[in-house]
């Protein structure tokens, strides 16, 4: 099964990042999950004939911790990929609006070394399903 990761996936506008990690800002949720600390804004109010697609979402590494490009971008292809083969967690049981997920999320890496695969795929699955489920517990 093709799972693509298009443009409209990928958070580039600099005004909703900028949102997502402004401190103290009380419409951004967080938790942290190994390996990684998750931000995201949640979906506005959803009409019932509106769509809902998949979430736009940014793949940080700290420079600090990984000082040559090298590794974070290793870092970056591997959390990439594990999120493309397991979004379509997000999309299971959209038919009522209540259950949408988060509308933007940027994924911080947080462990202090390069995991593997395997582990970085199974900390994206534990973090899709608590995004979903935070999100619709708060509404």
């Amino acid at each position: 099964m093709l799972h693509p990761f298009p443009k409209s996936e990928r958070l580039c506008s600099k005004k909703i990042i900028g949102e997502l990690f402004k401190k103290g800002s009380s419409s951004v949720k967080t938790f942290y999950l190994f390996p990684f600390r998750v931000l995201y804004l949640p979906q506005p109010e959803l009409s019932p004939e509106s769509n809902v697609s998949l979430p736009s979402i940014v793949i940080t590494v700290p420079k600090r911790t990984f000082k040559r490009a090298v590794d974070r971008n290793l870092i970056r292809r591997r959390v990439r990929e594990a999120y493309r083969l397991n979004k379509q967690l997000f999309s299971q049981d959209l038919a009522t609006p209540t259950s949408a997920g988060p509308a933007y999320i940027a994924f911080l890496y947080t462990a202090k070394q390069i995991i593997s695969f395997e582990e970085i795929e199974k900390g994206m699955k534990l973090v899709i399903q608590k995004s979903r489920q935070s999100t619709v517990n708060s509404r």
